[in-house]
């Protein structure tokens, strides 16, 4: 067994799970979080699996409690409102501060650094030393690069690392359950609700509220709908009314046009139930990438989490994979002799499950989500896009529960 100090980048889900697994193993650690504010805040619903629940007990977080909304079944709308599908499926639809206060609350403060951007790396053969733009360094024996999907770490120790664009945007919204209608709370939040126009995938359900509160009628409804755009259907949907163009155009500077677009497009391809909730919003949009490292480990350092993958949220495993990545990498420092058969053990194992991801999201995107196609094939393209969203809960369990196993 090795123990040291280690060097948490990232003070977001991926870092809490690191920094609690290898405390339990024995490390003295500190997280470098480069903003300042609480992030509790942040993030809408995740899905919950077998695998993140057994590493948060194992952490020492109570699940006997609901961790969210429990969803009993899955429904298939058409765009009038009729029930093309209706199976029973059940899945725990959790909230990102329901996983991440507990965490947070869990970790001693002194351990926990605010406004810490990193700047510069620097490591030789025995240890690893972190540069921040406050002028402190930091210096341990490993480094653990958790910063997310723009992480610092990898842009340094992988710079050619970049996120591919899909093809495709998500457009989203986030409705408060209160604003609902009695009859879309009785259809919507006992269902994980799908249309699929030609070429696109809407998915909804029910969420805990930012607060995290499952109380019913404080809960909150969570849309994404995935529709293809070319790179410059996406320019022009980056570029704001003073015709600035955003890399990611902010929420608040979406063109009244693009809005009013996408929801005359809703009332014409989606469900009324759900058409209605998504008008009565103020919905945003993502453009869907990924990112696959092409190695996770660079002599000390380590990339975990969303900074080693970014996989499309079709999954709906990318927290569950950042905390597989934490044990796995806790694990292999417990069962080696030295870091460096630790480091490598993990990179070869994590490599390969994140590529597991990665394909599995493309493939669900290849499928599901596309240009226009041929009119007798488009009902055969939404069953199986329907038929791959049933699926998926069941692939992602088991790799997860193997991946657990093998640890």
């Amino acid at each position: 067994m090795t123990t040291g100090r280690a060097l948490i980048i990232g003070g977001s889900l991926g870092g809490m799970f690191a920094a609690h697994l290898l405390r339990a193993a024995g490390w003295r650690v500190d997280v470098f979080e480069r903003s300042t504010e609480d992030l509790a805040g942040r993030g809408a619903g995740l899905g919950s699996h077998e695998a993140l629940r057994a590493i948060m007990s194992r952490i020492g977080i109570d699940t006997s409690a609901p961790q969210g909304v429990s969803i009993p079944r899955y429904v298939w709308l058409d765009k009038h409102g009729g029930v093309v599908a209706d199976v029973p499926r059940p899945r725990m639809m959790t909230a990102w501060s329901r996983l991440y206060r507990p965490l947070k609350d869990l970790l001693p403060s002194e351990l926990y650094h605010p406004a810490k951007s990193l700047l510069h790396v620097e490591q030789d053969a025995r240890s690893i030393t972190a540069i921040f733009a406050d002028g402190t360094r930091e210096t341990g024996d490993i480094l653990v690069g958790a910063d997310g999907a723009r992480s610092a770490v990898r842009a340094q120790l992988a710079p050619d690392a970049k996120t591919e664009y899909a093809g495709y945007i998500a457009w989203r919204a986030l409705i408060p359950e209160a604003e609902a209608t009695e009859a879309q709370r009785e259809l919507l939040y006992a269902r994980n609700a799908f249309c699929i126009p030609d070429g696109e995938l809407w998915v909804s359900y029910p969420v805990p509220a930012r607060d995290g509160d499952i109380t019913p009628g404080k809960r909150d409804y969570n849309i994404v709908w995935y529709r293809p755009a070319d790179e410059a259907a996406l320019a022009d949907l980056n570029t704001d009314e003073k015709g600035v163009r955003h890399e990611q155009i902010p929420p608040p500077l979406i063109r009244r046009d693009v809005i009013d677009a996408v929801k005359q497009a809703a009332r014409d391809s989606i469900a009324p139930s759900l058409a209605d909730l998504f008008v009565a919003s103020r919905p945003y949009f993502q453009a869907i990438h990924d990112l696959a490292a092409p190695q996770l480990v660079f002599g000390r350092a380590v990339l975990l989490g969303d900074a080693a993958f970014v996989a499309r949220p079709h999954v709906g495993a990318g927290v569950t994979k950042a905390a597989l990545d934490a044990a796995c990498l806790a694990d292999a420092l417990q069962d080696n002799s030295s870091i460096e058969a630790a480091l490598a053990h993990y990179g070869r194992v994590r490599k390969a499950a994140g590529d597991w991801i990665i394909d599995r999201s493309r493939e669900f995107g290849a499928t599901c989500i596309h240009g226009q196609t041929e009119p007798e094939g488009r009902m055969q393209r939404a069953e199986r896009a329907w038929q791959e969203y049933l699926r998926m809960p069941d692939r992602i369990h088991e790799w997860g529960r193997e991946a657990l196993a093998a640890e």
